[in-house]
């Protein structure tokens, strides 16, 4: 029942992300609030649904059967960390730069972490996801809580292509030909590692605050 709920609020989360993000309904809600109106409808319902989501989770934790647990593997845990330290440097980066295809889009201009996947912010938490289902004990709760990220990523992405896309856009065509959506998987990868810059430091240096506070911030 704990895993359901959580996956119930997912897709309560991903339908009013999506769903509001959709061209008829920014549309008009943009004409009756204005841009910055819409924007702050929009980042509260996300956080009035997200908040909620991760308390629950964090009240729930360890429910339901046991999955599985590869944590006391040396190997994944080093593939942990610098896995984090690479989707940290992308959320950095990703925010420092927003996509074109945001929400609130930035240039469509094809530079840094845009050389390693066209949606750094939406990896960022794909791949924070699928660290933790690594590496944790995984019961059901885990695995509803940590694989909606992957899976939201997923289809968010898809989807902010599909509206941009969609909306005739012609400078951002040209950047979605330009780049890839799977992090490292263009010939670009190496020179967004370069030209990522102060991100990268950033996001190693949260990294390890993370790895050194884990225990006494999230048990």
């Amino acid at each position: 029942m704990d895993a359901a709920t959580i996956v119930f609020g997912w897709l309560a989360f991903a339908v009013t992300h999506m769903g509001l993000s959709s061209a008829p309904v920014r549309t008009r809600l943009t004409a009756r609030l204005g841009e910055r109106g819409f924007l702050g409808l929009y980042s509260l319902v996300a956080l009035g649904i997200f908040v909620p989501l991760v308390w629950f989770y964090f009240a729930h934790k360890h429910q339901g059967a046991f999955l599985w647990y590869l944590g006391s593997s040396p190997v994944l845990r080093w593939i942990m960390y610098g896995g984090m330290a690479l989707a940290l440097s992308l959320l950095v980066a990703g925010l420092i730069r927003p996509s074109p295809a945001a929400i609130a889009p930035g240039k469509a201009e094809v530079a840094g972490a845009y050389h390693i996947t066209r949606h750094p912010v939406f990896m960022a938490v794909g791949i924070y996801g699928l660290l933790h289902l690594l590496v944790a004990r995984v019961n059901a709760t885990e695995l509803a809580f940590f694989a909606g990220f992957p899976l939201f990523a997923w289809v968010g992405c898809r989807h902010q292509d599909r509206r941009k896309l969609a909306s005739g856009d012609a400078k951002f065509r040209r950047f979605h030909d330009e780049t890839v959506f799977f992090p490292f998987t263009g010939a670009g990868a190496l020179r967004g590692l370069r030209e990522i810059g102060l991100p990268l430091v950033v996001g190693t240096v949260l990294a390890i605050g993370l790895r050194v506070f884990h225990p006494r911030l999230f048990g």
